[in-house]
């Protein structure tokens, strides 16, 4: 089986006998018909992929890697923050008139700072690090920028990446103040994943392991079922990462240049319910 299944099925094992409902307090989430959007809760969780041994994607449902990787690029490559530079819908409930969601996601890895060795943004100083500082102990990304958070249309989920060489192998920390377990966590694991072997690849590193910290962990009420009927699935093995050789240079990448090899999956059936 899947690691990441596996893995998937753990927590939300835990999460359904363990956790805490927030059912009688005042949450900001609400479905689309108005009704508040309550969870079933546990904090603190901690998961390890190693990715020398398979990348790590679900197969007791699809997740749609493309779609993820055209996300990630369109934070890490493209810093943008304007839903019309994606080629998904994900998005748009968040953005205005315009199309921006603000100051977040990708505005704050394009915002250059000034170093030593020059100005650079938190992206470009991550690669530099990677090809001449490998020993460094703070190649670090930070989304969750507190004078900005004002003139964000949603606070940053998967906030903070944190980058670390060992001999020739390249491994990092995601750190999530918040997962829906469902909608995103898979989500969230490949395309980081992906940028590990992307910027492995293009700094002549081999990749690690990704460090998964999510400090709330949960599952809406209306995603139960959902849940309960997905972790039963049998899983298959997990697929064959497959990167374009061809491509040298972070930012000449495509969400076409990364697939996968025979990957076999369980089809949902049913549209999932996103909170707001």
């Amino acid at each position: 089986m899947s690691f990441a299944d596996d893995v998937f099925i753990s927590n939300c094992r835990q999460i359904l006998k363990t956790g805490v409902w927030d059912r009688g307090q005042d949450v900001r989430p609400r479905w689309q018909d108005g009704s508040p959007a309550h969870t079933i809760k546990c904090f603190g969780l901690v998961n390890r992929y190693d990715l020398k041994k398979e990348f790590p994607i679900l197969t007791i449902r699809e997740t749609r890697l493309t779609n993820a990787v055209d996300e990630l690029l369109w934070i890490w490559q493209k810093k943008s923050s304007n839903v019309n530079d994606l080629n998904s819908r994900i998005w748009d409930q968040w953005a205005d008139e315009t199309g921006s969601i603000g100051k977040a996601y990708g505005y704050q890895l394009g915002v250059k700072h000034q170093y030593k060795e020059g100005w650079f943004d938190q992206v470009d100083r991550v690669l530099f690090d990677l090809k001449h500082n490998p020993a460094s102990r703070r190649i670090i990304t930070n989304l969750y920028v507190h004078q900005d958070l004002h003139a964000m249309a949603l606070y940053p989920c998967a906030y903070s990446m944190t980058f670390n060489v060992s001999g020739r192998q390249l491994s990092a920390i995601l750190n999530q103040r918040s997962q829906d377990m469902l909608v995103a966590n898979n989500w969230n694991v490949s395309q980081y994943a992906v940028l590990v072997h992307l910027f492995a690849r293009v700094s002549g590193l081999e990749p690690g392991e990704l460090v998964h910290v999510i400090a709330d962990a949960h599952i809406y009420d209306r995603h139960v079922p959902m849940v309960e009927q997905i972790i039963e699935n049998a899983p298959f093995p997990a697929p064959e990462l497959v990167i374009n050789p061809e491509v040298s240079d972070f930012y000449d990448y495509k969400a076409s240049d990364v697939g996968l090899g025979d990957y076999r999956f369980h089809r949902l059936g049913e549209r999932i319910p996103v909170a707001e």
